[in-house]
């Protein structure tokens, strides 16, 4: 007969047992532990994730918010051995994930990928700050092990984005890499430090605790926030698991798991543990940013440069009498008026204005003075966006269609099916490599920058410390 400890010790969660093929999450984390991800192709585009990764972490740290993060770590936890980018010093593990992820997110600059998600952020920090401890630690990591864990993390985040059901950007109800990213970045830190399976569930099971993210964050320093913390949160996971720490064994997929609790009934759990055939790094693979700002806005960018260069003779700030934008149902971008400079990143009207007075959209173009300079302010005055719901949301299949119309009465249109450097006109390496050298070059000089671009880019290994320490 059983007893009522009995019947409680039946009832709670093994957080101990072993994990089952039959259950979710191990299923999940198996399959993409045994994945060797060493294809040379595969190898060549995470080696261009990684150059353009740390360029724009580089760009971005002198942000207000990777500053104020910078500071706090200082006073907080003074030495370490992982080093922040761009700020001279290094820190913890936690403590550098978080900035340098915030750091390449926040000019919204580094790739998007489909379904829509940051997924470089959240993982690369997460990889280069683990890697060093390995490191300090006499575990030397070379940086064809991390490309090897960079291919799997991006490959989990492309699944559990699609496992979320939320495809289309208006239906998301939380900010992707929040969402995602502590997972894919706890499982791989969890590879890179060659921890079991059980110890790799468990890292992945307890970054399911840690997601969260609000959109109504987006056009704030919180926004990048968002990655950082889960560069911090994964790592911190697959630290704590290296030591034991437990969790369920199945908190993806159990009725209270990530999956049911995050999305409910648009969860769709059969993407995680689809065979695996083209990496996802390769195809669709990543839509390569040349403007640094939500991706959709490079859709009216694109237009606006395409019409004011087919139109030299137009003198964009004084000849236009009004301009119509017609878009699909995005609401968070649809910002008339936006309160910063920070905020124009995610504003429909902002991008187009700025587009079209400058010829030219880069990290200067959403300061606070250009934001609320006399031209600007008067051509937002003049701009009204048509939202049509006809129009799909799907960063691979929208477009945007843009008109001015001139004060003595002429008229010009531009359509954008795909900004440059998407799915469907894709760049060149090249042209990848030489946005990561002219952002390095701003910061660290050209040479630095050269030798960056030749030890990523090389054939050889190299060692992260090494690579680091140039930055």
């Amino acid at each position: 007969m059983r007893t009522q400890k009995d019947k409680n010790d039946r009832d709670a969660p093994n957080v101990n047992a072993k994990t089952q093929t039959d259950e979710l999450t191990g299923h999940f984390v198996a399959l993409l532990k045994a994945w060797p991800a060493d294809d040379a192709a595969l190898e060549r585009q995470c080696r261009l994730l990684l150059l353009d990764g740390l360029a724009v972490a580089i760009a971005g740290a002198h942000e207000t918010g990777p500053s104020i993060l910078a500071k706090l770590a200082q006073r907080d936890v003074p030495q370490g051995p992982a080093r922040v980018i761009g700020k001279g010093f290094s820190t913890g593990v936690v403590q550098a994930a978080r900035i340098n992820g915030a750091s390449m997110h926040v000019l919204d600059f580094e790739p998007m990928w489909n379904p829509p998600n940051h997924a470089l952020s959240p993982l690369l920090p997460a990889l280069l700050a683990v890697a060093q401890w390995r490191e300090d630690s006499g575990c030397g990591v070379q940086g064809r092990s991390l490309l090897r864990a960079l291919a799997k993390g991006v490959e989990a985040q492309g699944r559990l984005r699609l496992a979320s059901g939320q495809i289309e950007p208006s239906k998301l109800t939380m900010h992707p890499p929040g969402a995602v990213g502590p997972l894919a970045a706890a499982l791989a830190c969890a590879d890179l430090m060659a921890l079991p399976l059980a110890q790799t569930v468990a890292a992945v099971s307890m970054a399911a605790s840690r997601c969260g993210s609000v959109l109504a964050n987006v056009g704030t320093m919180t926004k990048a926030l968002h990655c950082g913390d889960a560069a911090a949160n994964g790592a911190e996971a697959a630290m704590l698991a290296a030591e034991g720490f437990t969790a369920n064994v199945d908190a993806i997929g159990s009725p209270r798991g990530w999956g049911p609790a995050l999305f409910g009934s648009t969860f769709e759990p059969q993407h995680l543990t689809a065979p695996l055939e083209i990496a996802r790094a390769l195809s669709p693979g990543p839509a390569w940013k040349l403007f640094p700002s939500q991706f959709a806005t490079h859709f009216v960018i694109t237009a606006a440069l395409e019409l004011r260069a087919s139109n030299p003779s137009v003198n964009w700030g004084d000849q236009i009498a009004r301009i119509e934008l017609r878009t699909p149902v995005m609401h968070y971008i649809n910002r008339p008026k936006p309160d910063t400079g920070l905020d124009g990143k995610f504003s429909w009207q902002y991008t187009t204005a700025v587009a079209l007075l400058d010829g030219q959209i880069e990290p200067k173009s959403f300061t606070q003075d250009r934001r609320f300079s006399s031209d600007v302010v008067s051509l937002l005055e003049k701009i009204t966006l048509n939202t049509d719901e006809t129009i799909s949301g799907r960063l691979d299949r929208m477009h945007v269609e843009l008109k001015v119309v001139l004060r003595d009465g002429r008229e010009f249109t531009q359509r954008c099916d795909a900004p440059l450097g998407s799915w469907t006109r894709p760049v060149g390496p090249e042209r990848i490599r030489d946005k990561a050298r002219g952002l390095i070059t701003e910061v660290c000089g050209s040479a630095v920058a050269a030798s960056v671009d030749a030890i990523v880019m090389g054939t050889g290994d190299f060692e992260v410390r090494e690579l680091l320490a140039l930055i």
